[in-house]
């Protein structure tokens, strides 16, 4: 007898359901059925229980930049939005690109609330250079690699990695997944914000669309050539989207992400000159938020990503073009989502659980369905409950939220984490 789930509707790639469901002290489901009894008994009365969510692409900046979050911190502030799992980037310091830091992270992080999956960088010291020692990170369990924060500029050192990457897929198991952060540098140099109207007007200097978009057309047709599977971080405009789309439709061994302040913030924000909409990619027009929400409805865009990035208040507090770009996302993104995304429940779902632990490996332990035999990484959401954003209250070591005083509907009541109760009627439980 463990803990049971008692009152809520079951929601996940299996439709709907009214079930109570018993998770055991192995942290499996034991079964889901009706008025199920347990030592522990949660009321999930009025509640959407459902996989717990994955997230992509998450800064924690652990080794090396603890002022501004740990894997614990971030962790529980991962929790506290519903997630069961988050990718760790690689632009710690060091870089994630040897063994040694693999280890380091994954022995943090099993001590946290969430599974911790790290990625590591593409590239020695993500200087984009030389190639990191894929081989050994694959054969030790690394899935994802990405110079996140930098693009990969040389398209001969890209071609390489590619082609390396597609001759790692059995040894792992799985495709090897490049992650791109799409940046060519000498177009977006000197850039703070979206280069456009908003740009001319503050007299910030801005980065154009074509910096990105540039990036995205090289690696669509790398990826034409040598058959690798690539992920496109963090669309952000119109002719991003449009130039994935064609890729999928033409049968490429392309996915992508866009992350919830691309599709409900613009380039507007930034006339406060606040640096907390300071991020990269810039905040960009209500066009391309436009083709980011089209692109998430019709399959384009396979997941939403958070891309958190906690910082330092006195770094945010630095003038615009000085501070650091980032912002804080995981305990925001489920919220957003519904009510921002235009996408319903089950498609909300959909792009922050099952299909990005499939681009990220782990769809045999999260994002899987609701049923008996299955690992419990679960959450339990309450779509009615309206709040309000504060930086302050988070549980990130950081406060620099884009959203603050935000109302927003729906919020996660409970998450499970490997059949334990990290979160409790709102509260962290680690």
């Amino acid at each position: 007898m463990g803990i049971v789930l008692k009152g809520g509707k079951i929601v996940d790639r299996k439709g709907e359901r009214s079930l109570d469901v018993s998770i055991g002290p192995d942290g499996k489901i034991l079964e889901t059925g009706k008025k199920l009894e347990g030592d522990t008994e949660v009321d999930c009365s009025g509640c959407v229980i459902t996989s717990g969510l994955v997230d992509l692409h998450v800064h924690l900046r652990e080794p090396g930049n603890e002022e501004a979050e740990t894997i614990e911190t971030g962790a529980r502030a991962g929790a506290m939005g519903g997630f069961t799992a988050l990718v760790a980037m690689p632009n710690t310091e060091p870089a994630t690109d040897c063994l040694a830091v693999v280890e380091q992270i994954n022995a943090l992080g099993k001590k946290s609330s969430c599974e911790i999956i790290p990625s590591a960088a593409m590239t020695i010291g993500r200087q984009g250079k030389e190639m990191v020692q894929m081989g050994e990170l694959v054969d030790n369990g690394i899935g994802i690699f990405t110079d996140d924060g930098t693009g990969v500029q040389d398209p001969q050192l890209m071609r390489r990695l590619m082609e390396y990457s597609t001759g790692l897929e059995s040894r792992l198991g799985r495709p090897v997944v490049l992650a791109q952060h799409c940046e060519v540098n000498e177009l977006a140099e000197g850039g703070y914000m979206h280069e456009g109207e908003w740009s001319s007007f503050l007299g910030i200097p801005g980065q154009p669309s074509e910096a990105e978009e540039l990036m995205v057309l090289r690696d669509i047709a790398l990826s034409k050539m040598t058959g690798a599977r690539i992920h496109f971080q963090h669309l952000s405009t119109l002719g991003s989207v449009q130039m994935v789309r064609e890729a999928k439709a033409a049968g490429l061994a392309v996915t992508a992400e866009a992350t919830t302040h691309h599709f409900t913030l613009t380039d507007s924000a930034c006339s406060c000159y606040d640096p907390v909409f300071k991020v990269h990619p810039p905040l960009r027009t209500e066009s391309d938020v436009k083709a980011i929400k089209e692109g998430l409805a019709d399959g384009t865009i396979d997941a939403i990503a958070t891309d958190h990035a906690p910082h330092s208040q006195h770094s945010k507090e630095m003038p615009f073009d000085q501070a650091p770009p980032g912002m804080l996302g995981l305990e925001t993104a489920l919220s957003l989502s519904l009510e921002h995304s235009g996408l319903d429940l089950s498609g909300v779902l959909e792009l922050l659980s099952w299909q990005p632990a499939k681009i990220a490996g782990v769809d045999d332990r999260h994002g899987i369905t609701v049923e008996k035999g299955n690992p419990a990484n679960l959450c339990v959401i309450d779509l009615d409950e309206t709040w309000t954003v504060s930086g302050k209250e988070m549980s990130s070591r950081s406060s620099n939220t884009p959203y603050e005083g935000w109302n927003l509907r729906g919020r996660v009541r409970h998450t499970i984490n490997n059949g334990l109760l990290v979160v409790f009627d709102g509260e962290s439980t680690k």
